[in-house]
């Protein structure tokens, strides 16, 4: 049971932390070309994942959410500094560098599921341990591109909406940024786990993302010629 235990994990490992590190990557080198080198100086813009990684984002939230047996997988890394007020046009290019991390999640599904190809030139035990971490790239990036699209900030959806607000809307929005990691811990973990206690269904995070994260999943299969 150990020996599965650990296999499994070695397959979700190496994409949790490809999809967060060139998530965070991505931000850090979009905000350096329109104008913020603060992530470059760092030396945040990186694939290092070293650099990126979290301890509780990257390694504990993912296994907390397997021990769960949670319908879905994520995980964070640490955020890539970017000083909004030093981009060239701070509103639009605020919205641009907040696209880049999920942008980037969807190519890199597309490459998951086109690297999947390669998969029947291989011996059998390799393919099968490849084949798993492509299929939970797929499955982690897409989920990390929608999740990190709710319109609530510090995530990327948040921070596209105050960009595009109108400026009455988006200021109130952007004072929630403080409290929005604490809202997320809550509604990921707290209120399922009381409405595990009481007999209700209040995971209310996994339903407002499973069913486009599986629209996204279909997307890639469909233009990289794959089944469903």
């Amino acid at each position: 049971m150990g020996g599965n235990w650990l296999y499994d994990a070695s397959t979700w490992v190496l994409p949790v932390i490809i999809a967060v590190t060139f998530h965070e990557a991505a931000h850090g080198f979009v905000a350096y070309r329109f104008g913020d080198d603060t992530a470059w100086r760092l030396g945040r813009v990186t694939f290092n994942p070293f650099k990126h990684v979290d301890p509780f984002g990257t390694i504990i939230l993912p296994a907390m959410l397997i021990l769960m047996r949670s319908p879905f997988l994520f995980g964070y890394a640490k955020p890539v500094p970017v000083d909004f007020a030093r981009l060239n046009r701070p509103r639009r290019d605020m919205v641009l560098v907040a696209l880049a991390g999920p942008v980037t999640n969807i190519l890199l599904a597309i490459a998951s599921s086109l690297l999947f190809y390669s998969v029947e030139w291989m011996p059998r035990d390799p393919a099968e341990w490849v084949a798993a971490n492509l299929v939970h790239s797929i499955q982690i990036n897409a989920v990390l591109c929608v999740f990190n699209m709710i319109p609530l900030p510090p995530l990327d959806g948040g921070r596209v909406a105050v960009g595009l607000l109108p400026r009455a809307l988006a200021y109130p929005l952007a004072r929630v940024e403080p409290f929005g990691m604490v809202i997320l811990l809550l509604a990921l973990f707290i209120i399922p786990y009381i409405g595990m206690q009481t007999g209700h269904d209040f995971d209310i995070v996994g339903r407002i993302i499973t069913e486009p994260t599986r629209a996204l999943i279909r997307f890639v299969l469909a233009i990289t010629g794959q089944r469903d």
